[in-house]
Protein backbone atom coordinates (compact mmCIF):
# COMPACT_ATOMS: atom_id res chain seq x y z
CA UNK A 1 0.00 0.00 0.00
CA UNK A 2 1.43 3.44 -1.23
CA UNK A 3 1.78 6.27 1.00
CA UNK A 4 1.62 8.74 -2.39
CA UNK A 5 -1.18 10.77 -3.02
CA UNK A 6 -2.82 9.87 -6.62
CA UNK A 7 -3.48 13.13 -8.16
CA UNK A 8 -0.64 15.17 -6.88
CA UNK A 9 2.03 12.80 -6.11
CA UNK A 10 2.39 14.12 -2.86
CA UNK A 11 4.62 11.28 -0.56
CA UNK A 12 5.97 10.83 2.45
CA UNK A 13 9.68 13.21 3.49
CA UNK A 14 11.78 12.90 6.16
CA UNK A 15 13.70 14.81 9.13
CA UNK A 16 14.56 14.77 12.35
CA UNK A 17 12.89 14.76 15.45
CA UNK A 18 14.72 16.89 17.84
CA UNK A 19 14.34 16.89 21.47
CA UNK A 20 14.57 19.58 24.17
CA UNK A 21 18.99 18.23 24.85
CA UNK A 22 18.90 18.63 20.84
CA UNK A 23 18.99 15.38 20.06
CA UNK A 24 18.27 14.26 16.70
CA UNK A 25 16.61 11.07 15.30
CA UNK A 26 15.10 10.23 11.81
CA UNK A 27 11.26 10.61 11.79
CA UNK A 28 8.81 10.65 8.73
CA UNK A 29 6.46 13.09 7.59
CA UNK A 30 3.67 11.68 5.90
CA UNK A 31 0.87 13.09 3.94
CA UNK A 32 -2.47 13.29 5.22
CA UNK A 33 -4.10 10.92 2.61
CA UNK A 34 -8.13 9.99 2.48
CA UNK A 35 -10.21 6.96 0.45
CA UNK A 36 -12.75 9.60 -1.81
CA UNK A 37 -15.01 8.60 -4.66
CA UNK A 38 -14.83 11.74 -6.87
CA UNK A 39 -17.29 11.92 -9.59
CA UNK A 40 -16.64 12.53 -13.13
CA UNK A 41 -19.62 14.39 -14.80
CA UNK A 42 -18.56 13.60 -18.41
CA UNK A 43 -18.31 9.76 -17.59
CA UNK A 44 -21.53 9.86 -15.33
CA UNK A 45 -19.41 7.61 -12.70
CA UNK A 46 -17.41 7.56 -9.75
CA UNK A 47 -13.70 6.76 -9.17
CA UNK A 48 -12.23 5.15 -5.87
CA UNK A 49 -8.58 7.37 -5.29
CA UNK A 50 -6.38 7.82 -2.63
CA UNK A 51 -6.21 11.56 -2.44
CA UNK A 52 -4.42 14.37 0.11
CA UNK A 53 -6.65 16.56 1.80
CA UNK A 54 -4.81 19.70 -0.07
CA UNK A 55 -5.21 17.79 -3.47
CA UNK A 56 -9.46 17.44 -2.46
CA UNK A 57 -9.25 21.30 -2.07
CA UNK A 58 -7.90 21.83 -5.12
CA UNK A 59 -10.19 19.39 -7.00
CA UNK A 60 -13.21 21.83 -5.23
CA UNK A 61 -11.95 24.53 -6.82
CA UNK A 62 -11.41 23.48 -10.10
CA UNK A 63 -14.49 22.35 -10.20
CA UNK A 64 -14.77 18.65 -9.92
CA UNK A 65 -12.69 15.24 -10.97
CA UNK A 66 -12.79 16.62 -14.77
CA UNK A 67 -11.60 19.68 -14.15
CA UNK A 68 -8.64 19.14 -12.32
CA UNK A 69 -7.30 16.33 -14.70
CA UNK A 70 -7.62 18.96 -17.38
CA UNK A 71 -5.20 20.81 -15.67
CA UNK A 72 -3.04 18.87 -13.93
CA UNK A 73 0.41 17.52 -15.38
CA UNK A 74 0.61 13.44 -16.35
CA UNK A 75 4.00 13.44 -14.59
CA UNK A 76 2.28 13.69 -11.22
CA UNK A 77 -0.51 11.48 -11.56
CA UNK A 78 -0.70 8.20 -10.95
CA UNK A 79 -1.78 5.30 -13.62
CA UNK A 80 -4.52 5.04 -12.34
CA UNK A 81 -5.68 9.03 -12.53
CA UNK A 82 -3.79 9.33 -15.90
CA UNK A 83 -6.02 6.45 -16.98
CA UNK A 84 -9.26 8.18 -15.84
CA UNK A 85 -7.79 11.46 -17.83
CA UNK A 86 -7.63 9.72 -20.84
CA UNK A 87 -11.44 8.09 -20.60
CA UNK A 88 -12.33 11.39 -20.07
CA UNK A 89 -10.37 13.56 -23.08
CA UNK A 90 -11.83 10.57 -25.11
CA UNK A 91 -15.58 10.87 -23.93
CA UNK A 92 -14.94 14.86 -24.47
CA UNK A 93 -13.73 14.37 -27.88
CA UNK A 94 -16.29 12.38 -29.39
CA UNK A 95 -19.23 14.51 -27.43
Amino acid sequence: MSRRCELTGKGPMTGNNVSHANNKTKRRFLPNLNDVSLMSETLGRTFKLKVSSSALRTVDHRGGLDGYLAKAKEAELSPAALKIKKEIEKAQAAA
